[in-house]
This record gives C-alpha cells, sequence and structure tokens, in this order.
C-alpha cells in the first residue's frame, strides 16, 4: 500500500455542524460555565441581572434572545473598534481562509506579516520595527524583555493604577493590588504617580532602570497623563539611558481621537509601543509590539538567537489579513475623525449635566474614552444614601448607574475599576449623533431617578446586602 493509499480521507463538510451544535446546546451557556470555566463569572452577572443571552451583532448594536435590540459602549473592552462583523473584516477572513495559504510553516518570511508591519509603522515613523503575538498582555511582555536587553538593566517603572495585563511580567507592572494579590513573587518593579516628574527622577537615579512603561490614558478611571509629562518622562529617561514605552492597547488605533494617544502631546516618540485590542477586528486575536531598529538588533543580535522571542501563533494568516483590512477601513471611512467628532460631542453633552445633577462629579477622556466620576452630593437625603453605599463598599454608586442603563434602557456599560465611582464608555468607533442622543437621553433617565429616589436606590439596597455579606 503506498503512502497516498494510507493517508486518512479529509472530512466532509457535513462531519461538523456548527448551527446545529449552537441549536441544540446554544441555550447552555452559563450551566456549561458554571461547571467548566471560571464558576464566578456566572454568579457574578446574575447577581447584578446582567444573565442575558445574546443571539446576533452588528455594529454598535447586538439583540437578545427575545429580540431587543442593545446598544455597545463597551466594544469588548475595546477590541470592537470597528463594531461587530464589519462586512470588510469578514470578506478579508474568507478571502484568507479560501487562499489556502502555507501558514505557520515557521521557516518561511510570508508577505502578510510584512504588509501589516508596514502599514502600522507609517503611523509612528520614527519606529522601525514589529514583533507579531497574540494579545495585549504579550505585546507587552515583548515590550518589557526587549526593554531590559536592550539596556542591559533589570528595573521597569510603571504608574500607579495602570493596567498593563495578567501574564506573569504584565502584571508585575500592573499598579492595582487587587490583581497582584495572591500571585507573589513577581518582577522587581516598581510604581510612580502618573505625572510625577520628581518621583520618576528619584527612581532613575539608581541607574538600573530599563524603562517606564505608561498609558497615556489609564483605562483605570479614564486619567490622562498632565500636559507636558510624556514629553519631560522621555527626556528623563533617554538621559538616563532608559526607554519610554507607551501601552496603546487600549488606547491605540484612534480611540482617544488621534491614531495613537502619545499622539496628543507633540515631540512623543516612544521607543516601543504596544497595541493590540481593535487591530484583530474583533475577530483574531493579535498583539504588536512596535520598536526602534537598534532595539530589535539588539534581542536578535545573532543568527543563533533568530528565535530568542517568538510566539507560535504569531503572524499567523488570519490575524494578518485581519489587521490589514481594520487599518484599511479605518483610512477609507475616516474612523480616527470621527472618534475626535463624536466623542466631543458625547463628552461636551455629558459634561453640560454635572451642574444639573449633584451626584455627577466629573466627566473627562479624550475621543470615544470617556469617565463619567459620581461623588458625594449636597443635599443631606442623598448624602445619606451615599455614606450607606460607601460604607458598605466604594463603587456601588457606579454600579447602580450600570445595571438599569442596561436592564431598563438596552445599553451596556462598565463601571471603570474596583472601588470607584466611575463608568468608563469605550464604545465602537463608529458610533453618531444617534446613539450619542440614545445614550446621553437613558443616562439622564437613570440620573433623574437617583436623584428622585426612585429603583435605582432599592436595586442599591440590594447591592449593599450582598456587599456585606460578602465580607
Amino acid at each position: 500500500m503506498t503512502a497516498a493509499e494510507r493517508a486518512p480521507e479529509p472530512s466532509r463538510a457535513g462531519d461538523f455542524d456548527l448551527g446545529a451544535l449552537l441549536a441544540e446546546r446554544g441555550a447552555e451557556g452559563y450551566e456549561l460555565h458554571t461547571r467548566h470555566l471560571n464558576h464566578q463569572l456566572p454568579r457574578m452577572l446574575r447577581t447584578i441581572g446582567f444573565d442575558k443571552v445574546y443571539e446576533r451583532a452588528e455594529g454598535a448594536h447586538f439583540w437578545d434572545a427575545d429580540g431587543n435590540d442593545h446598544l455597545d459602549m463597551l466594544a469588548g473592552f475595546g477590541v470592537m473598534g470597528l463594531g461587530r462583523h464589519h462586512p470588510v473584516v469578514r470578506k478579508a477572513l474568507h478571502d484568507v481562509l479560501d487562499a489556502s495559504l502555507a501558514d505557520l510553516t515557521r521557516f518561511d518570511c510570508p508577505p502578510l506579516p510584512g504588509l501589516l508591519a508596514e502599514e502600522l509603522l507609517t503611523h509612528s515613523p520614527h519606529l522601525d520595527r514589529v514583533f507579531f503575538g497574540n494579545s495585549g498582555t504579550e505585546a507587552v511582555e515583548t515590550a518589557l524583555k526587549f526593554a531590559r536587553r536592550a539596556t542591559g538593566k533589570p528595573r521597569v517603572l510603571y504608574c500607579a493604577h495602570a493596567f498593563h495585563g495578567l501574564t506573569t511580567g504584565s502584571l508585575s507592572v500592573n499598579g492595582e493590588s487587587g490583581f497582584r494579590d495572591g500571585f507573589a513573587p513577581l518582577l522587581p518593579d516598581t510604581a510612580v504617580p502618573l505625572g510625577d516628574v520628581g518621583a520618576l527622577e528619584r527612581e532613575l537615579a539608581g541607574g538600573d532602570v530599563a524603562a517606564l512603561i505608561v498609558e497615556p490614558v489609564q483605562g483605570k478611571g479614564v486619567h490622562a497623563a498632565p500636559p507636558g509629562y510624556l514629553r519631560a518622562a522621555q527626556e528623563l529617561l533617554h538621559r538616563h539611558k532608559a526607554l519610554l514605552i507607551a501601552d496603546e492597547v487600549q488606547t491605540g488605533l484612534g480611540r482617544t481621537g488621534d491614531f495613537y494617544a502619545y499622539q496628543h502631546e507633540e515631540g512623543v516618540e516612544p521607543d516601543l509601543v504596544c497595541v493590540a485590542k481593535a487591530l484583530s477586528g474583533g475577530y483574531v486575536p493579535v498583539g504588536a509590539t512596535l520598536g526602534k531598529d537598534w532595539i530589535f538588533r539588539k534581542v536578535y543580535s545573532s543568527m543563533d538567537r533568530v528565535l530568542v522571542h517568538s510566539a507560535s501563533f504569531g503572524g499567523n494568516a488570519q490575524a494578518m489579513a485581519a489587521g490589514l483590512a481594520v487599518l484599511a477601513v479605518m483610512e477609507n471611512e475616516q474612523i480616527v475623525a470621527n472618534a475626535r467628532a463624536t466623542g466631543e460631542l458625547l463628552r461636551s453633552r455629558l459634561a453640560a449635566l454635572v451642574d444639573t445633577y449633584e451626584l455627577l462629579a466629573d466627566v473627562r477622556g479624550r475621543g470615544l474614552m470617556i469617565g463619567i466620576e459620581f461623588g458625594r452630593p449636597r443635599s443631606l437625603k442623598l448624602r445619606g444614601r451615599w455614606a450607606a453605599l460607601q460604607a458598605a463598599r466604594k463603587g456601588l454608586f457606579a454600579q447602580m448607574v450600570v445595571v438599569p442603563l442596561l436592564r431598563k434602557h438596552r445599553i451596556l456599560t462598565q463601571v471603570s475599576g474596583d472601588h470607584l465611582e466611575v463608568i468608563k464608555l469605550i464604545p465602537p468607533l463608529i458610533i453618531g449623533e444617534r446613539e450619542v442622543d440614545r445614550f446621553v437621553d437613558a443616562f439622564t433617565a437613570v440620573m433623574d431617578d437617583a436623584h428622585d429616589g426612585g429603583l435605582v436606590w432599592e436595586f442599591g439596597r440590594t447591592l449593599v446586602k450582598q456587599a456585606v455579606a460578602g465580607r
């Protein structure tokens, strides 16, 4: 018998039917998660009334099992920059699958990674090379390794309240103890306050710092680096032969109204830039670390070190095709300009409400990355209710707003971090005035209810009981 005769027959299309599987077992999602995955997720969703079943999605909207339309102001934590199922990205993925490419042979140089790298670098002309991985945290891990190798120094500085990922290296530069607790020992990295140039200079004085990693706009709380900070930090770092790493995993690709958030400050040219999330088109996991040529040459210093840093699925054809399609859509549909204009419209309309509602303390952000912060009210009646929530657990009022936005108004949002009275809005970058009107109308209705002592506070009592019981 020949080798060809011994080869197994290709599977027929009818051997696996995804549609039939979902039709048969699609309703078991919460049960399956409880049994086989993170059992706390379905418990949490049921507790806050978010245990819905969504059946389809398009653009900035998705529909539940009852056919109700929901507005997405979360974008999958920023992954859905172009919304869900953009037709150009879908076509690119169909095309790359139909091409039957010899993908991931590991011993060739296919064109798609080079083409995507070329396109990405046009938006950061001071950078030269790209490493492709599979996620934001992997992009950060790459930057941390490259910075240490290039400088020969061990320590990386990060900002308090930063979020750079949850793998061990990126967790070492995570500014929130809630994520770090229970996972020690971590790398010997050090936190500095965002915007504090003096603290940065004191840490650099020891001569052992490889880099500072910073989000130009922090996801937790939506706090932008103060004007001039990134430029001053860059100059200090370079004076001490250290690098500036910009984590643009969430803020990059148009989110803040420029292609990268660091571009809001003139003269800032990071040595390494991390991107992911929106580059995927919402389909194929991808991360990228952009850097200067000399850094890459330090890492890949000889043929013996050609694979010293690599990723099994890095640069795969599907991810590269999705990324190329995303960048094409961003240019052709003027996505960055839309994020800037729509973001300013949304932020200004929400900011105009601060004087109307005493529970509303601040509205801030850039582009379509907006933070809505709540604070202690003036009136005696509301102060008592606020104090009761704060005593039980800080952050409950923001959760009280998020829940009716979904349950009553069918708008999905998120609290911006544990123990924060801040809601973060990071909708798809394709939204327009119609979605702004819908959100502002719904938010106004929820705030009216909160100030009138309505159903929002009834839910608040439930949250207080649960918070106290969970101690």
